[in-house]
């Protein structure tokens, strides 16, 4: 395979792609449909639906893992694919008004979240087929850190353009960053896959273990959490302080900042502690960043607050997708490692379903709360996780 940079390099740029689409949903989908007069559970409702791609990408993954497209490759045709279909999207979307079109709307960021999670699949394939075990947290880091770099380096920028320049502009310059990884892509040349590494049904034995059962438990409570709480942020900050588009947009730059951090000192903290005491490091910066964000003061200490919980939101990713990493059987890489992210997304949508319905119900403040407190529910899967005659890989 070709070189650790070039990997590393193809890697964060292709999670970068997936963080510009980020910036939008995080800094301004919600602010965009409460423009249009919508509610904050139509909001709720429509990330919710967006993320089945990401529920049912498992059948991608055994797509990819079984069938050598075209003879180009496992994983290469399908990421090429995938990165079409996200930029024709973009280019299409702003010609359709979610206010007075809803249901269009949703199908369309449906089809573009298809198109995402193919190449989200297969990028996450490749990486497990060429990533030694001592470089899982380090590669989890890099892809973690690059989807937050996309944030950090667009949500200011679509922030503004929204506001000074309107709205087609924002979709029509994400299109653009969405084809940033296509050299990179196109350079990468997939080696034949070894005897060891042949799709076998079998090996999907594997999810009887009790340690990958309570793995999937903790992923669906770790993005539960940071999902719901994330799509409040910028609404609650506009309600409470009166915030605009562009701010909403700086305020995603710092929260995008805080990710790239948390992507790369959670990768360097599991070389440091290893994963069960980086675990409940990340679940303690998470419970104090929802409770800080429930009793934010001003404008001045938002920027901090939402600094630390894109901390808490990076160390939650990076700390699962390497244990998620450590435990996929390399006969069903991408098979399995999607079913665990599935899991993932299935507590994203259910969480930005229920932070929605929460804050229009019962207010932004109770529901930061009781996210904090959702944070203890990972606590009794820990050593069920951990328990060292289980565990194969770690």
């Amino acid at each position: 395979m070709q070189s650790k940079t070039l990997r590393y390099s193809m890697f964060g740029l292709l999670y970068f792609s997936q963080g510009t689409i980020l910036s939008y949903f995080t800094a301004l989908n919600a602010l965009y449909f409460l423009s249009r007069g919508l509610s904050m559970q139509d909001v709720g409702i429509f990330a919710s639906i967006a993320l089945i791609p990401f529920v049912i990408k498992i059948f991608l993954g055994m797509l990819s893992d079984r069938v050598n497209l075209f003879g180009l490759g496992h994983r290469k045709p399908y990421i090429l694919i995938g990165l079409l279909v996200q930029a024709l999207c973009l280019v299409i979307v702003p010609f359709i008004d979610p206010a007075q079109h809803y249901w269009t709307f949703v199908g369309l960021a449906f089809i573009l979240q298809m198109g995402m999670a193919l190449y989200d699949t297969c990028t996450d394939g490749l990486a497990l087929d060429t990533t030694p075990a001592e470089e899982e947290g380090t590669i989890q880091g890099f892809m973690v850190g690059g989807r937050a770099l996309g944030v950090v380096l667009t949500a200011s920028l679509v922030g503004n353009l929204a506001q000074f320049a309107g709205w087609q502009p924002v979709f029509w310059t994400l299109a653009v960053f969405t084809f940033i990884p296509l050299p990179l892509v196109l350079k990468i040349k997939e080696a034949e896959r070894p005897e060891e590494r042949t799709f076998d049904w079998g090996a999907f034995r594997a999810f009887r273990q009790k340690t990958v059962l309570a793995l999937s438990g903790i992923g669906f409570v770790f993005f539960l959490i940071i999902a719901g709480v994330n799509q409040l942020v910028n609404p609650f900050l506009e309600q409470r302080f009166s915030i605009d588009l562009a701010m909403a947009g700086y305020i995603t730059t710092v929260w995008g900042i805080g990710v790239v951090l948390g992507g790369i000192l959670g990768g360097r903290i599991i070389g440091v502690l290893g994963k069960r005491k980086t675990t409940r490091l990340a679940i303690g910066i998470s419970f104090i960043s929802c409770l800080l964000l429930a009793f934010t003061p001003g404008t001045a200490a938002a920027w901090i607050i939402v600094a630390v919980f894109g901390l808490a939101y990076g160390t939650y990713q990076t700390v699962y997708f390497s244990l998620a990493m450590a435990y996929t059987e390399p006969r069903i890489a991408a098979s399995m490692f999607s079913i665990l992210m599935a899991v993932s997304n299935v507590a994203q949508g259910a969480g930005m379903a229920l932070s929605g319905i929460f804050a229009d119900r019962i207010g932004f403040v109770v529901t930061f709360l009781v996210f904090a407190a959702l944070n203890l529910l990972a606590l009794p899967l820990l050593p069920v996780l951990f328990n060292r005659g289980e565990v194969k890989k770690i």
